[in-house]
């Protein structure tokens, strides 16, 4: 199931099972809404709320879905602090992957829960912005907007 909303970013796709939300995308070329529930209203009104710099961090029942390495990478992003950036190289290091820096990045590539698992401060080691689902200027806006509310 899934459910098709308007933020500030664009249109979102929101797939949810159950009371579990499985993915969170852009939907530029959807054209069917789906099913809105309270569920997914939620997951909107975080997402809003986090987009104008009101929330740091998700309360929502996310389920991964991926190869044991991606959901490893994955877990290691939701622990990135508001705010902070890490490289590729740092996540492959912490999940025990010294030379996987590419396959962090692909992984990261494949996030199905943008925003809510932080792929977007995950950055090369030279600080460059790297790659992003939702293109280098959103990345660079939310990476800004948490600089601008991580000390509120």
């Amino acid at each position: 199931m899934f459910a098709v909303y308007n933020t500030k970013i664009g249109k979102i796709k929101i797939t949810y099972e159950d009371n579990i939300i499985t993915g969170i995308n852009l939907a530029e070329h959807e054209r069917d809404n789906g099913t809105k529930n309270d569920l997914t209203d939620n997951v909107c009104l975080q997402l809003q709320e986090y987009l104008e710099g009101k929330r740091k961090k998700f309360d929502i029942p996310i389920k991964l879905y991926g190869t044991e390495f991606q959901k490893k990478v994955w877990n290691e992003l939701l622990k990135i602090p508001y705010g902070k950036t890490v490289s590729y190289e740092e996540i492959a290091k912490r999940i025990g992957k010294p030379k996987a820096c590419r396959a962090v990045g692909m992984a990261n590539h494949n996030n199905p829960l943008l925003i809510v698992v932080p792929c977007h401060r995950v950055i090369n080691k030279n600080k460059k912005l790297g790659g992003y689902a939702l293109g280098l200027d959103i990345k660079r806006m939310l990476l800004e907007m948490e600089r601008k509310y991580a000390s509120n």
